[in-house]
Parts: C-alpha cells; sequence; structure tokens
C-alpha cells in the first residue's frame, strides 16, 4: 500500500493509524530478524503518536498525507532523545537533544517514527555490511546486499516495514539501495531539502532524500520536506512548488535524452535493455528520445572521489586518535583522505564549476536524461569485486560510477523500478533533470509508473 492509497483509507476510517503502526512494527519485528534493517524500533513512542493521530483525524485536524503514516529515518538523522549513531562507534552514545530539519517537519505533518535504521558506518560505503552492527541484507535475496549507506531504508520499504523511510546521498546512496531493492529514490537539488540536524560525511555532496514505494509518494514527501532553511548555510531560497503529478498525468512532446557515452558502458545487458526499453515507452506515450552526448561524466566521477576523500577526511580529523572506533573499510577511506593534497581538491571544485557550466547548456538540448541507475543488480554480501561483460569491476566503485556526477552537479535524480532481471533481482531507471525541476523528472517517473507494471513486484515475505 501507498502512502496516498492508505491516507485515503484513513480519512475514509477504513483502517486507523493504530492498525497501520501495529502492522508495520509486528512486520519489522518478524523481518528484522533476517533483514537487520532496524537498528532501534521506537514502540511506544509510534503507538503514542499513532493514537495522536487517530484522535486528531476524529476531530476534523488533518495534517495531510502523512498525518498517521508510519516512518523511519536512517540512524544518522537527529532524533531527540534517542540515540544516533550514523552505524559507528565514534557516536555510540550520541543522543541528540533535538529532531533533525525533516525530522521536525514529518512529525509537524503527523507522520508516525516507527525508529531508526540501520547504514553504512558512517554513510561511508555502498554494500551496508556494518562491523559493528551487523549487515543489513537485502528482503529480494538475503544472500545479497541492499545497497548503502542507505540500506536499511531501502529493505525497509522494499519489505513494507514503513511507508517511507529517510535517507541520504553523497555519491549515490539513496538512489543506489533504490536500485537494488527495487523502490523509488529521490535525490532533490542540492540545496532544496534542509541537512540540518543530519550527521555530515561532505558539506559539498551530501543531500538528504526519501525512498518510497512510488513516485508520487516520493513526491508528496518531497512536498513535506523541502524548503529553505537558515540553519543549514547551503540551503536554497528557491521557490517550491506542488510535486505530486496529476492523475492521468502526460510527457507529450518532453525531450528524454539518452547519452550515448559512459552511461551504458560496462553494463550488464538486462538492466541496459530495460532502460533502452523505458525509453522505447516514453517514446509511445509521446516523448521525443534524443540521443547524445554528455560532458565528461568520468571526470564528474573522478571529481566526486576527490572532493569526499578530502571533505571526509578533514571532518573525521579529530577522531584519529581513536581508530579503533571505525570499522577496516571507512578507516582506509579516511586514511586515504589525508593524502589528498590541497591543489588537488582546489583543481577538483575549479574542474567542476566548469562542468556544471557546461551540464547547464546540454538542458537546451534535453528536458532530462534516462541512464541505469546502477549497472548489475544487487552483488553479494562479502563480494569485494564484480564481472560485467568480462571485465572484473570494484563492487564500490561499480556502484557509484553512474550517481556519483550527479552529487557533483547538484542536479536532482531519481531512482525507479524497471521490474526485475532474469536473476529475479530489481532493475532500476536514473532520470536526471535540471536543477530545480523535480517537478519535471517526477512527472516523467509517474507517467512510466502509471502505464506499466514494472513496479508492482514485491519480494518474498522474511
Amino acid at each position: 500500500m501507498t502512502i496516498l492509497e492508505a491516507a485515503a483509507q484513513l480519512r475514509a476510517r477504513q483502517v486507523s493509524s493504530r492498525e497501520l503502526t501495529v502492522q508495520c512494527l509486528k512486520r519489522a519485528l518478524r523481518a528484522n530478524q533476517k533483514l537487520n534493517a532496524f537498528m532501534a524500533l521506537m514502540e511506544e513512542h509510534a503507538l503514542e503518536r499513532a493514537a495522536l493521530a487517530d484522535d486528531e483525524l476524529a476531530r476534523g485536524i488533518d495534517r495531510g498525507p502523512f498525518h498517521g503514516i508510519p516512518v523511519a529515518y536512517k540512524d544518522l538523522f537527529y532524533t531527540r532523545g534517542v540515540r544516533t549513531t550514523a552505524g559507528s562507534k565514534v557516536f555510540a552514545n550520541f543522543v541528540p537533544a533535538f529532531d533533525g530539519a525533516v525530522v521536525e517537519k514529518l512529525d509537524a505533518a503527523g507522520a508516525v517514527n516507527l525508529g531508526k535504521l540501520g547504514m553504512h558506518e558512517l554513510a561511508y560505503g555502498v554494500t551496508s555490511n556494518n562491523p559493528h552492527y551487523g549487515p543489513v541484507r537485502n528482503p529480494w535475496n538475503t544472500e545479497r546486499i541492499p545497497g548503502g549507506s542507505s540500506g536499511g531504508s531501502g529493505a525497509a520499504v522494499a519489505a513494507g516495514l514503513a511507508f517511507m523511510a529517510m535517507g541520504s546521498d553523497t555519491g549515490g546512496s539513496i538512489r543506489i539501495p533504490a536500485a537494488y531493492c527495487g523502490t523509488v529514490g529521490i535525490k532533490a537539488t542540492f540545496g532544496r531539502v534542509s541537512r540540518f540536524g543530519c550527521l555530515p560525511l561532505s558539506y559539498d555532496l551530501d543531500h538528504v532524500g526519501p525512498l518510497n514505494a512510488s513516485v508520487r509518494d516520493a513526491a508528496i514527501t518531497l512536498n513535506a520536506i523541502g524548503g529553505y532553511d537558515p540553519r543549514d548555510a547551503n540551503s536554497s531560497r528557491a521557490p517550491m512548488t506542488d510535486f505530486l503529478p496529476p492523475a492521468g498525468v502526460s510527457i507529450a512532446g518532453l525531450r528524454i535524452g539518452l547519452p550515448e557515452n559512459f552511461y551504458f558502458e560496462r553494463v550488464e545487458p538486462p538492466v541496459r535493455e530495460a532502460v533502452q526499453r523505458a525509453a522505447r515507452h516514453a517514446e509511445a506515450l509521446g516523448a521525443h528520445v534524443v540521443p547524445l552526448r554528455v560532458p565528461d561524466p568520468a571526470a564528474l566521477t573522478a571529481l566526486g572521489r576527490v572532493i569526499l576523500l578530502a571533505e571526509a577526511s578533514a571532518l573525521y580529523e579529530r577522531h584519529w586518535n581513536n581508530r579503533h572506533l571505525f570499522g577496516p573499510d571507512v578507516l582506509t577511506l579516511i586514511d586515504q583522505g589525508r593524502f589528498i593534497r590541497a591543489t588537488d581538491y582546489l583543481q577538483a571544485q575549479r574542474v567542476r564549476r566548469i562542468l556544471q557550466q557546461e551540464w547547464d547548456t546540454l538542458w537546451n538540448k534535453v528536458d532530462c536524461l534516462f541512464t541505469p541507475t546502477t549497472p548489475v543488480t544487487a552483488p553479494p554480501i562479502g563480494a569485494d569485486s564484480l564481472t560485467i561483460e568480462g571485465v572484473e569491476d570494484d563492487v564500490r566503485l561499480s556502484a557509484t560510477r553512474l550517481v556519483r556526477g550527479i552529487n557533483v552537479l547538484g542536479l536532482p535524480a531519481l531512482a525507479m523500478p524497471l521490474g526485475l532481471a532474469p536473476d529475479g533481482l530489481p532493475m532500476s531507471l536514473h532520470i536526471i533533470g535540471p536543477a530545480w525541476q523535480e517537478d519535471r523528472i517526477l512527472r516523467v517517473g509517474a507517467a512510466l509508473e502509471d502505464t506499466t507494471d514494472w513496479h508492482h513486484a514485491r519480494p518474498p515475505e522474511v
């Protein structure tokens, strides 16, 4: 059931918030033994919030579509009085005195907080194979990774443990778990959603956003959490709009770019074919598919790695005397960042601005781009490498290769299901749009979702 469907049933008195919450809590308690998606379940708090929502709705107080809806948060969002670890021993005892901005907004919208979700340590990785709290597992196949770093968020939404889960995205960490777990994930334009009260990894690349069961659920979540926040130095005053696509939305006349370079290289054939099928379907709906070359995506990916290595290392410099608190993979990355020279970092930022300007001109030719979100389906837990069309690749670098550059550009991007590959695991479409045009990519996603059954597949019960 989607948020919009549940919201309609709540207002028709066909279901109560307590019933929805109890159902989610029961599923989470049962499934968590296999998935390890939740770091902490806040059962008492959730039931109290559900009771309040039912009482308010009965009295005619309606806070909007999230009123009475059970949601969950990646464990780097501040939750007042509740431990927030970022999946790390560094923050094992950190209990915030206030809520993060998105928690505040969803609380004001009447959402029911079920608890905190597992993640890759410090949001610095794509596997969610956490050395301190155990691996998060993919509900489609519990021997596969759910992606990361928002792995618990992807697993929870895919398995129906929460109606929405908040994640963060520095180099693909919303969209990769959305791809591997078969959910929708959106990274809005940099500055659209406040990061206040969210443990950082990179001040220049971090975004926060939701994982959802449908495109329209992603749209109403963005409606709820977006907007200017003076507490976030990078928060934008760009005007908000209603991001929810109308019923029967049309994409006739839209120009959809299909890159001829980079994005379809070293991609598993079923994934490549699924994205091309999506482009043909969009064409059947009246869109125009435009093959084109895009400005140096490989350079963008390299710039993103340099910027992240340097900024993450600087951020955790004060903890270098407590090296035993870090897992080995994250410690290696933090150590690598110490070798990034200031000149390399500054050159990366300079080239970044040049490429941002070049990509700005791209939108004179097309309205959005279609690419794969990830080149493969979810790899096995513990795998360090994989082979794509005879070429060996690193699991982490492969997962981020097609999405990291979009963080460097700060552009909005939507990941959405494309059905199942022959191995029975989800594939994903990545829709990239111009800055501040989230409504456009959501419109395209909703049109595809309305006219296909790709998003109907569900993982087995766990």
